[in-house]
């Protein structure tokens, strides 16, 4: 199994002047550690107007930053707002095959439609059409990092004449494509895409289990098109994550960046927002003090997943000693999990713990899940590749255009001058 690290670039208040440059500093400064511990991703969100909840809106800036300054970790848009509202479709294909060039290779493409009214309402998206949309524009950003030249689209949102996308990444045809995916509905539209799965909901292995196998089942069946030129059949799930050789005091440091990350995403979907004047974390500490006092209290968990009565006096999975994490990891590679996201910049946890629990997790973890992975991954795609052979057979590609059926882009000529 696999291991990576999720950047929403939470910042509750209060704030000082130095507070995002902070946070960005560490963040970084996180991805460069566990690239030398042998954590295999680093994903990194993109969002708008979330404050508190994310500062993270140019995630193709971050994620750049971190390839410059790592070696072999893979760097990933987890997620890339790719409807035509947030980014234009070939600004998304420039940014995703630039991060690939970067990093040599590293970019990996996440799609995502966003979810709350601060983004969907500011950029001016209807919320029934945001699936479809999302959809339509990564089948052509898709065709943008592959075609030469693209032959151009018109659609109800956006449109692009024939032009040659630059530049081209290095990965062929494409970085591997994910979707995010919050419950068994979306699980079932990334399987039907040929995408990979980015599980943005805290599952147990047994319901993991369930979700792998409706996905694979879908990969292997005729169900299957890819949207994109491959298909990338991998399962990532997000665990909290916090580490230390006494359980309580890995609850101490994790458990309420855990709990706030699931709180204000709720939040944000469900309450009124006043821009500029957020108290996430003030009404998270409200509402802690409440259950703590036997106040009945229901969290909604992100992605809109099922309600958790009074989770705050239980501990996480994944968060406690090496030996319970790694249970908890041991539950997910047996339900067929191909990579545990670590949620792990949360609330107000610390750098240096977080930076602890890593050097813990490479120093009594990641050895029982490394050895012999490199063969079962070259056998697991072994066994898929008749299905994602049949798969891309499927796929209605556009033939390239033929040099004469290239439209010329006219010179721009002055206008004749008058005589006299």
């Amino acid at each position: 199994m696999r291991f990576g690290m999720l950047y929403e670039l939470q910042l509750p208040k209060p704030w000082d002047e130095d507070s995002e440059q902070r946070l960005v500093d560490d963040a970084i400064e996180q991805c460069v550690l566990g690239d030398k511990l042998g954590i295999d991703y680093a994903w990194s969100v993109e969002h708008h107007f979330l404050e508190e909840y994310s500062h993270c809106s140019a995630s193709d800036v971050f994620l750049s930053a971190i390839a410059a300054k790592t070696e072999r970790i893979k760097v990933g848009f987890g997620i890339r707002q790719v409807i035509s509202n947030y980014n234009h479709p070939a600004r998304t294909a420039e940014a995703v095959a630039m991060l690939d060039l970067v990093s040599h290779g590293r970019a990996q493409f996440g799609i995502g439609e966003g979810a709350t009214r601060l983004e969907l309402g500011g950029f001016g998206i209807e919320a029934r059409r945001k699936r479809d949309m999302s959809l339509e524009a990564a089948k052509e950003i898709a065709d943008m990092m592959v075609m030469e030249p693209y032959p151009g689209y018109e659609g109800q949102d956006w449109s692009l004449p024939c032009r040659n996308v630059l530049p081209k990444p290095i990965q062929k045809p494409h970085p591997p494509m994910w979707m995010a995916c919050t419950n068994r509905d979306t699980i079932k539209v990334a399987a039907r895409n040929g995408l990979g799965v980015l599980a943005f909901s805290f599952l147990d292995p047994e319901e993991a289990r369930n979700w792998s196998s409706i996905y694979y089942d879908i990969i292997r069946s005729d169900e299957c098109v890819p949207l994109g030129h491959s298909v990338n059949a991998n399962i990532a799930m997000v665990s909290a994550f916090s580490l230390h050789d006494d359980h309580d005091e890995a609850s101490r440091r994790g458990e309420d960046g855990f709990r706030f990350f699931e709180y204000a995403i709720g939040a944000l979907v469900t309450d009124d927002v006043l821009p500029g004047r957020s108290q996430l974390w003030d009404k998270f500490e409200e509402r802690k003090a409440a259950k703590a006092e036997g106040t009945k209290v229901t969290d909604t968990a992100y992605g809109g997943g099922a309600a958790h009565p009074d989770r705050s006096m239980t501990r996480s999975p994944g968060i406690g000693t090496p030996d319970e994490f790694r249970q908890h990891m041991r539950g997910f590679s047996d339900s067929g999990v191909d990579q545990v996201i670590f949620l792990q910049q949360g609330g107000k946890n610390k750098h240096e713990h977080i930076c602890e629990s890593l050097e813990r997790f490479n120093r009594d973890v990641l050895d029982d899940f490394a050895d012999g992975r490199d063969e079962r991954e070259a056998s697991k795609a072994e066994e898929l590749a008749p299905y994602i052979e049949a798969a891309l057979a499927r796929r209605k590609t556009r033939a390239p255009l033929r040099d004469e059926e290239i439209p010329v882009v006219p010179a721009s000529r002055p206008k004749p001058q008058s005589a006299g």
